[in-house]
Formats: C-alpha cells, sequence, structure tokens
C-alpha cells in the first residue's frame, strides 16, 4: 500500500475502555454480521456486547455516525464439569453470526464446550387491556369481570432483547476452538483439539462426528487441530488446520468421516531454518476462505500465507508479519508469548490481508501492489478523525524519530482479534479490552 493508502484509516470510535483491566474484561473475539450494521464483541467474563451503527444523517447523506451499544447479555456462567472435576470457563471463544432472515438477528457463541444459539430481537409495542390481568399483571377475580375486552398494543421504548434458542452441549471431550456456519444455513461445525462435529441449528440433542484424530493411544498424538472453516459457496467442502503446519481440504461427499482428505496443503521446512521453535512457530493459528472461496489464508506465529486452492505444493505469497521477533524466540518461549493465537481476515474484495501483531500493532497487506503498512490501536490515535500513521519497528544500528526499537516492544499489548467490515473499508480492532473501529477517511 502505497503511503496514500498508509495514512487513509481514521478513527470513527473508541468504544470500550477501562482505566483498570481485569481478566473478564479482555475481548477474545469480534465479529461483524453479513451487513456489516452490527458488530460483536466477546469477553472472557462471558459476556456478549453487541454494537450497531448509526444510520446516514439528511444532512450528511454519505457519512455515516458512530457505533454505539444495541445489546449487551451474559453469554455464559462459569460451569463445573463434575464427571472430570474440571472448571469450564465462560470465556466466549468464538462468535458467528446467521444471515438475517427477518426482523430478528441470530448468532453463534461459544465456549470451551458449549454453543448457543442467541435471538436478538427489538420491541416497541406492548400488549394492553387483558380480561383475566391487570394492568400490572396480577390475576383479577373472574366475578369481577363484567365486560371482555379486546387486547390491543400500545407504543412503548425501544427494547432490544437477547434469548438463547438453542444450547448444543455434552459432546466435545476438548476445548472448542472455532465453529463455522455453512453456506446452507442450516447446519455449522464446532471444532475441538481432536474432533471437528455437524451440527443441524433445529437438532441439539445430536451430532456427527465429521473428523476423528484422536490415535488409539494418546501417547502417539503428534499434531491438533487448531481452526476449521467452511467454504463460503460449496456447503460440502471444509478445511481445518493443524498445529503441524498443514491445512487440509476435505469434501463430506466422499465420505461420512471425513479422516482422509482432499487435499493436503504444506509447506516443506527449510533445513537452513530448524531450530528447536520450528514447530511451534509452524503451528497454525487461524486459516479463513477468500469471499470467492478460491484462496485460503492462514496464520502462524511470524507468517501470514495465502494459497491457491488448486495448488497444494507452496503458498502463492508468504508475507512477514514480525521477521524481527526471530531473533527474541528464546524470551518469546520464557514468557509464553511464542504460544499466542493471532487471527486474520479478509477484506470485502479479497484485495486486502489484515492480522494483529504486539506493542498494539496491526499489519495490511496489500495482494495487487505486494504493499503492507503497520498501524497502531493506541489512545493517541482513538480521538475522532484522528489519522493513523505508518510506524516502523527497528531491528538494530540507528533510530529514526518516527520508529521503534525492537527492544522497546510491549508484548503484554497484542492485537490478537481483528474484523473487517464485509463490504466498506471499516475495521474492527481488539487490543485487550479496548474495541478500536478506524475507517477509511471521509471529507
Amino acid at each position: 500500500m502505497d503511503e496514500e493508502i498508509d495514512t487513509r484509516k481514521i478513527n470513527n470510535s473508541f468504544l470500550r475502555d477501562h482505566n483498570y483491566v481485569t481478566e473478564a474484561d479482555i475481548i477474545s473475539t469480534v465479529e461483524f454480521n453479513s451487513t456489516g450494521e452490527l458488530l460483536a464483541t466477546g469477553d472472557k467474563g462471558g459476556r456478549v456486547v453487541v454494537f450497531q451503527r448509526e444510520q446516514e444523517s439528511k444532512n450528511q447523506p454519505h457519512r455515516r455516525g458512530e457505533n454505539n451499544v444495541y445489546s449487551t447479555f451474559q453469554r455464559h456462567e462459569p460451569e463445573f464439569d463434575y464427571f472430570k472435576s474440571l472448571e469450564i470457563e465462560e470465556k466466549i471463544n468464538k462468535i458467528r453470526w446467521l444471515p438475517q432472515q427477518n426482523a430478528a438477528y441470530f448468532l453463534l457463541s461459544t465456549n470451551d464446550k458449549t454453543v448457543k444459539l442467541w435471538k436478538i430481537s427489538e420491541r416497541d409495542k406492548r400488549p394492553e387491556g387483558y380480561n383475566l390481568k391487570d394492568e400490572e399483571g396480577r390475576i383479577r377475580d373472574p366475578t369481577t369481570i363484567t365486560t371482555l375486552r379486546v387486547p390491543v398494543l400500545r407504543p412503548m421504548d425501544l427494547m432490544v432483547e437477547a434469548t438463547p434458542r438453542r444450547i448444543f452441549s455434552n459432546v466435545h471431550t476438548y476445548h472448542i476452538n472455532s465453529i463455522s456456519v455453512n453456506s446452507d444455513y442450516e447446519t455449522y461445525m464446532s471444532t475441538d483439539d481432536l474432533r471437528i462435529n455437524l451440527w443441524n441449528l433445529e437438532i441439539t440433542n445430536r451430532s456427527f462426528n465429521i473428523v476423528d484424530i484422536k490415535p488409539a493411544n494418546m501417547e502417539e498424538l503428534t499434531e491438533v487441530i487448531t481452526a476449521a472453516e467452511f467454504h463460503p459457496n460449496q456447503c460440502n467442502t471444509f478445511v481445518y488446520s493443524s498445529s503441524k503446519g498443514s491445512i487440509r481440504l476435505c469434501d463430506m461427499r466422499t465420505s461420512a468421516l471425513c479422516d482422509n482428505h482432499s487435499k493436503l496443503f504444506e509447506e516443506p521446512e527449510d533445513p537452513s531454518n530448524r531450530s528447536f521453535f520450528s514447530e511451534i512457530i509452524s503451528s497454525i493459528s487461524d486459516v479463513k476462505f477468500s469471499h470467492s472461496g478460491r484462496y485460503l489464508m492462514t496464520r502462524d506465529y511470524l507468517t501470514v500465507k495465502v494459497w491457491d486452492i488448486n495448488m497444494e505444493s507452496k503458498p502463492l505469497e508468504t508475507y512477514q508479519v514480525h521477521d524481527y521477533l526471530r531473533s527474541k524466540l528464546c524470551s518469546l518461549y520464557e514468557n509464553d508469548c511464542i504460544f499466542d493465537k493471532f487471527e486474520c481476515v479478509w477484506n470485502g474484495t479479497d484485495s486486502v490481508l489484515m492480522t494483529g501483531s504486539y506493542n498494539n500493532f496491526f499489519r495490511m497487506f496489500d495482494l495487487n501492489t505486494k504493499r503492507d503498512v503497520t498501524l497502531e490501536a493506541s489512545r493517541e490515535n482513538s480521538k475522532p478523525r484522528a489519522i493513523l500513521k505508518p510506524r516502523k519497528v527497528c531491528v538494530g544500528g540507528k533510530r529514526r524519530k518516527d520508529e521503534i526499537s525492537v527492544d522497546s516492544l510491549d508484548f503484554s499489548k497484542k492485537i490478537l482479534h481483528t474484523a473487517w467490515h464485509p463490504n466498506e473499508n471499516i475495521i474492527a480492532v481488539a487490543a485487550t479490552n479496548n474495541l478500536y473501529i478506524f475507517q477509511d477517511k471521509v471529507n
């Protein structure tokens, strides 16, 4: 991206900020709905906060307003598995929206063990004039009823209700790391470390196991599933990634159990780069289909790779996210940062990739121009209409005024979760307990 594109992002809204950060307030997932009008965030405290974008004003028809809180609800409470003597955290691992079919919105959310389907609906009228109840809802004495009334609907202040419609539980032995809605909009899959299950959205007491990589002897376990996603257009196709850096594409038409993949995407390791950390940093933390379904994007610890689903031998492109950390892998291993799971996301036209890094930096890569930019989500940039300036990291030698030394990076500030509006250049970036929304510069 050239300099003009580099600085075109401005902060539209700084939605969430606390001076004192608690573990429960840390944002754990961010997701736009299919139209981009709603943005949902989940946190480690089990809460879901849905933001709605203001409509265009008559005075400025091309300018959209702020994002306001639309609904907040407690999605999960802490639970305890008495059979295994394990506490089940309330942390929300993933949120996925279903396409809107009527006035209500539906979303799936999951913690480590349970997936829930939520309905979010509006109510601006209330019924009045019951025969058997008074205005406060108390049952009336039938002997006092002398006339029959027809109940009527009266206007009331708008109220947004979130209600759980389905609860899908008691299936996953291991922690759920991803969920994905199928393009048939009737099924979805939930993925844990060793298995992938297929669910019907209407049936909560039964699912079908479509991938099972658990060995007969757990001592022979060499890899785990890290993420999975359905193809955006073909309801029979899905991919899943592993901790060994491989991506497997499966076709559910071939067999009920897709243990034998249709395609395997794997890049041979360069022997000259082999080290103690090679297997850890090659683990894939996220995999995403492009909107067209032609390409795959994967994120490992140091790179983002783009694959053509018709070419398994090597990726089309490999982008270095923070290669300057390669010399610091030992210290990153000691403070457990090397196990951080960064997500990645496409823009609406599949031309730009975005993923997070440390020091509240996030990276963008333009597939057409092959240019990239590093931007920062910070308090200084949180003022409305503040222009983001590209940041650069200095590895060695003399540091310029606008550069930051690699030794000065704050590894406690990390951007793991990002989302991109499906139709516009609007991005959402979660930095610990803060949510930043940036958009194209408006005149």
